[in-house]
């Protein structure tokens, strides 16, 4: 199953979306109610790790005039997967950002959890 949307903020677009989801885990669902992040824990598949690759690119022309782009101006895409405690991939989203109206933050824990 293939979700896709647009998504704009102060209606400027800031974020062409894809998400799937394997047919095992989608099969049978209807209109998925709170967006596609909540149908694998409604069906009882958890994430518990995200692997993500960001890379930079030239968006096709249907991506550069849906994000309304100039000609030339960059995109990141990021590919993120979802995986569950079997580490079977639940989720994958693939995200195209206009590169000049996003920051990417990332913050990561390494090693076992210390007591406060």
């Amino acid at each position: 199953m293939t979700r896709r949307r647009l998504i704009e903020l102060d209606d400027e677009p800031t974020e062409l979306t894809d998400t799937y989801h394997p047919r095992a885990i989608a099969v049978g669902t209807a209109k998925i109610r709170g967006g596609a992040v909540t149908l694998p824990a409604a069906l009882g598949h958890v994430g518990v790790r995200v692997v993500e690759d960001v890379t930079a690119q030239i968006p096709l022309e249907e991506e550069r005039e849906r994000l309304r782009l100039g000609a030339g101006e960059p995109v990141l895409r990021l590919a993120r997967t979802t995986y569950d405690a079997t580490d079977r991939p639940i989720q994958a989203d693939v995200m195209l950002m206009p590169a000049g109206r996003q920051q990417l933050r990332y913050e990561i824990r390494l090693g076992p959890s210390q007591p406060g």
